[in-house]
């Protein structure tokens, strides 16, 4: 009984981890750190207002991409949260409640986030491949009801895997790999069989993560299909074109993320410092480059930017 309830007493408080070896350089470690986080936040702070307030803009793919921005937002708010709590020695511990939150919203964003590079490459492709049916489409209730069932399809069946590790008995380290929580992380940590966490957590990214990519591979099949009836070069390099910023966001969310779960079941032994590198890859660089990839890419988004900051230079002269 006493082991038990020193289980239950230890099993409430875990302890994260920020670069070991590095402590004493946590404060300076901290400012790249924050400098990324704010070009991210302003970043897709940015797109959002752009697509809001201008009216040429409220067209699937920049509703779609207001999607992106929201969800990467979300994503990266809670661990960069407990990440400036370590490195700024304000506290390493988390109860165990808290760290469960974390990790649903981690998790149920990144799959949203999957699931919403999914609608923007079929977004491309009733654009490219059917042109003029692409507004009787893709009408803004439609767009509201897929992210609403990401977002839910991503919740619902993250809730189980989740909900299992309240009985989990944790009675060894209570010491994660990362300066915030992650299910594979957590898990290793338990003294419990922990098979039924590991396959249904493997048959989930599959479900998820695997049928998402599996929709955008063919969704560009027949995109390229499409394209290669154009009969101008010019004609299918400005279709492809279109393609280019989707196509380096979907490289941005899945080489991370597929690199972090290699990482964690295949390399165990590895130094601890290539675990927590990939760990803060998947979660900063999406939101940090989707916006400049756009910004970059998007021409419409561009002379958004370039009009916000003249009307800003213009309101400050005449101040």
């Amino acid at each position: 009984m006493a082991a038990s309830n020193s289980s239950s007493a230890l099993a409430s408080t875990f302890y994260l981890t920020g670069i070991p070896g590095y402590e004493q350089y946590h404060h300076w470690i901290s400012i790249p750190f924050c400098f990324l986080y704010l070009v991210g936040i302003t970043g897709n702070c940015l797109i959002l207002h752009i697509v809001r307030t201008d009216p040429r803009l409220h067209e699937p793919m920049y509703y779609f991409l207001a999607m992106l921005s929201l969800t990467d937002m979300a994503m990266s708010l809670t661990p960069m949260i407990s990440l400036f709590r370590v490195l700024w020695s304000i506290s390493r511990e988390i109860p165990f409640s808290v760290c469960v939150v974390q990790m649903f919203l981690i998790h149920t964003f990144s799959f949203t986030e999957s699931s919403v590079l999914l609608a923007m490459a079929l977004d491309r492709y009733v654009a490219i491949c059917h042109p003029l049916r692409y507004a009787t489409i893709l009408t803004p209730k439609l767009i509201a009801r897929i992210g609403m069932a990401a977002l839910l399809r991503s919740a619902v069946l993250i809730i189980p895997l989740l909900a299992r590790l309240a009985y989990f008995s944790f009675c060894h380290s209570h010491v994660l790999s990362h300066s915030y929580c992650l299910h594979q992380d957590m898990i290793h940590l338990a003294c419990a069989d922990i098979r039924f966490n590991v396959i249904y957590g493997l048959v989930l990214i599959t479900m998820l993560w695997g049928m998402d990519a599996l929709g955008i591979l063919v969704s560009y099949i027949f995109i390229l299909h499409s394209v290669l009836r154009i009969a101008s070069q010019e004609g299918r390099l400005k279709a492809l074109n279109t393609c280019a910023s989707h196509i380096c966001a979907v490289l941005i969310l899945y080489v991370p993320m597929i690199g972090l779960s290699i990482v964690h079941r295949f390399a165990k032994h590895s130094s601890p410092l290539i675990h927590i590198f990939m760990a803060h890859v998947y979660l900063l660089v999406p939101p940090v480059l989707n916006p400049i990839i756009y910004s970059v890419k998007t021409k419409q988004i561009r002379q958004g930017i370039l009009y916000l900051i003249s009307v800003q230079k213009i309101g400050s002269t005449v101040m």
